[in-house]
This record gives C-alpha cells, sequence and structure tokens, in this order.
C-alpha cells in the first residue's frame, strides 16, 4: 500500500511539472510567434498532461508487466534446463 502512495505521489508531482512547463512554454510561443492567440496554451498544457498520464499508467502498470516478463523468463529458463537434460 505505501508502494502504490509513493507511485501516487510521483505521478501528481509528475503531472503538475509536465503541466507547468507546457503552460510555460505554450505562454511564451502565443506571446513570440503566434500574435497572442491561445491554441499554444491550450496545446502546450494538453500535451504536458498527456505525457503526464502515460507515465502515470506506466508507472502504475509496471507491477504487473514486470511479474509478467519474469514468468516469461523463468518458463524460457525451465525448458532450456529440460533440453539439457534431455540430451
Amino acid at each position: 500500500m505505501k508502494e502504490l502512495g509513493k507511485k501516487w505521489d510521483r505521478c501528481l508531482a509528475d503531472g503538475a511539472i509536465k503541466f507547468g512547463t507546457g503552460l510555460g512554454l505554450g505562454i511564451v510561443f502565443s506571446v513570440l510567434f503566434f500574435k497572442r492567440r491561445t491554441w499554444p496554451i491550450s496545446f502546450g498544457s494538453g500535451a504536458g498532461l498527456g505525457m503526464a498520464y502515460a507515465n502515470c499508467q506506466n508507472d502504475l502498470r509496471s507491477h504487473y508487466l514486470q511479474h509478467r516478463s519474469q514468468k516469461v523468463c523463468l518458463d524460457n529458463l525451465r525448458n532450456e534446463l529440460l533440453l539439457f537434460s534431455s540430451e
């Protein structure tokens, strides 16, 4: 349970950082290049939130993916051992 809380904390912190960075870059691009239009701000914020969401999804699923890959490796190792023992 403690590990899940740490993952959520990382997700929220990552989301805040990426949203803030996207917002800031959107404002800078809006002012400097796009004649103060609002779409660069929305695009930057959305891109930041999207990247944070993807990172969070991967972080929360990492527990399941890790066990799955370990099982596949153990199955492969067992098959190789059976192959060598039969020779």
